[in-house]
C-alpha cells in the first residue's frame, strides 16, 4: 500500500521470441497433453463411426463433422505451439481463441455424443465413450484457457510486470 504522495506505477512488457524453432517439450506440458488426447480421442471416434457400416446416417455425419474439425483446428494449433508460431504471432489473442474454441467443442462433443449413445449401435458407443471423452478434455482445455486470460497471460512467452513506487 503505497503512502499519500506516493503512487504505484505498474510496467507490463511482453518477453516473446519471434523466431520460428523447433521446440518438442510442448508436448510433455498439460496443454500439449491435452491437445494429444484431444486429437485422438476425435480420431478414435471417427473411426468408429465409419467402421460401423452406418456412418452415412445423420448422427454419424454430425459426430464425424465434430470430429474432423477438432482434429484439424487442434492439429494446427499444436503444430504452431511446436514451431512457437503462437509466439511468433503474439499480437493474435490465441488465449481468447482457443478459449472459444474449446468451450463452444465441449458443447458440441456433448451433444453428438448423447446422439450417438443414444442410436443403438455398439460402434456407435463407442463412438459416444471417445466423444465423451474429448468433451471432458476440451471443457479442461477451455477452463485453463479462460484462468490464463483471468491472470493477462499470453498464450506463448511470457508477460512480466513489474511495480515501481515513486514518491
Amino acid at each position: 500500500m503505497s503512502q499519500p504522495g506516493q503512487h504505484t506505477i505498474v510496467y507490463s512488457s511482453t518477453c516473446v521470441v519471434t523466431s520460428i524453432r523447433w521446440d518438442p517439450s510442448y508436448i510433455q506440458t498439460l496443454p500439449g497433453i491435452i491437445k494429444i488426447v484431444q486429437i485422438l480421442s476425435s480420431f478414435f471416434g471417427f473411426i468408429c463411426i465409419e467402421a460401423s457400416g452406418l456412418a452415412s446416417h445423420t448422427r454419424g455425419g454430425f459426430f464425424n463433422f465434430v470430429a474432423l474439425v477438432a482434429i484439424f483446428f487442434t492439429g494446427i494449433l499444436l503444430i504452431f505451439y511446436l514451431f512457437h508460431i503462437i509466439e511468433k504471432t503474439f499480437r493474435i489473442p490465441w488465449l481468447m481463441v482457443e478459449f472459444a474454441f474449446c468451450a463452444i467443442w465441449t458443447f458440441a462433443f456433448f451433444a453428438v455424443s448423447i446422439m450417438a449413445a443414444t442410436y443403438g449401435s455398439d460402434a456407435y458407443l463407442f463412438a459416444a465413450f471417445f466423444g465423451f471423452c474429448c468433451m471432458v478434455a476440451y471443457g479442461i482445455d477451455a477452463f485453463l484457457k479462460y484462468s490464463s486470460l483471468k491472470r493477462g497471460e499470453i498464450a506463448q512467452g511470457e508477460r512480466v510486470q513489474k511495480q515501481t513506487t515513486v514518491t
